[in-house]
């Protein structure tokens, strides 16, 4: 059956359950002459007479009353299914995927998860660690998580956290055999447990402060690693210095098993922003999920 068919019968619907021509193309939104004009198509297709029309009524046949019978129930169970999905739509549902560095994954969006998801349980998340500076469009992700001056200008950007402070750490046993830095020069005289970046293939840099300016850094070393918790089992092993942020150090710090050098050589990294193109229609969860990230701290 074609489309245009099916919409016939639907006007049909109305008309025989209104019992008025009047009434039904006011309910349809239509000219009474050419709602009269689809019936008269129908009961031409069909060779019955679905009406009865007189000057007051319009009432079904037989024929009518037996199709009306059938497709009465079917079209009200497609409304209610319409009705249903704009409930989906009010109800924030659906996956939504999102490529990450791990130490925003585990400060920042499994935090965010803590206070999104209990709410809303249509809402599924997957979260993919990637230090490559993921396409989010060619890749099929929602949205991505980066610093601050990473992201694309052609991307929407949106802070979801402070500026990130830094260390340079190292365990008291390398301490007692390379002699602690004392100017950001000095680094080239130690080791380092490096992470590389997927997207370039080069080392990590350090971000350093020389002379009132930032620059950047690569210290040679012995091991290149891919995660922050591998790089810091490393420092702790006494492998060599590592660059990491604070926060992910500070217990160690705090009990002695670390050694922070250059601290007022190092300046913080600029904060996480989510990123991702321009959605015309975004999707309740989508949005929610935005709005649930936005760092609403003190601008930096």
């Amino acid at each position: 059956m074609r489309r245009d068919e099916i919409a016939d019968l639907a006007a049909f619907v109305v008309v025989a359950e209104e019992r008025s021509f009047t009434r039904a193309a006011a309910r349809l939104g239509m000219a009474q002459s050419a709602l009269s004009q689809i019936v008269r198509r129908i009961e031409t297709r069909l060779g019955l007479r679905l009406l009865s029309r007189t000057t007051r009524s319009v009432a079904p046949t037989d024929a009518g009353e037996r199709l009306l019978a059938t497709l009465g129930p079917m079209l009200h169970d497609l409304d209610a299914a319409i009705a249903d999905l704009g409930e989906l739509r009010d109800r924030p549902s659906g996956r939504i995927r999102i490529t990450t560095v791990e130490h925003a994954a585990k400060t920042v969006l499994l935090p965010a998860m803590k206070r999104l998801l209990p709410d809303h349980p249509d809402i599924a998340v997957e979260i993919t660690i990637d230090y490559g500076l993921a396409d989010v469009v060619a890749d099929r992700f929602d949205a991505g998580v980066r610093l601050g001056g990473e992201i694309a200008r052609d991307m929407i950007a949106v802070r979801i956290s402070p500026d990130i402070p830094m260390a340079i750490v190292g365990s008291p046993d390398y301490f007692g055999v390379h002699p602690a830095p004392i100017q950001p020069e000095q680094l080239t005289e130690h080791r380092a447990v490096n992470l590389r970046l997927p997207t370039s293939g080069a080392l990590n840099a350090w971000r350093l402060m020389r002379g009132g300016r930032e620059t950047r850094v690569r210290v040679d070393g012995p091991l290149v690693l891919n995660t922050i918790d591998l790089i810091l089992d490393a420092a702790l092993d006494g492998h060599g210095l590592a660059y990491l942020p604070l926060d992910q150090v500070q217990s160690h710090l705090e009990a002695g098993r670390l050694v922070r050098v250059l601290g007022r050589s190092t300046p913080d990294l600029p904060g996480y922003h989510l990123y991702y193109p321009h959605r015309r229609h975004a999707s309740s969860a989508f949005t929610l999920l935005v709005e649930t990230l936005r760092w609403r701290g003190a601008s930096p």
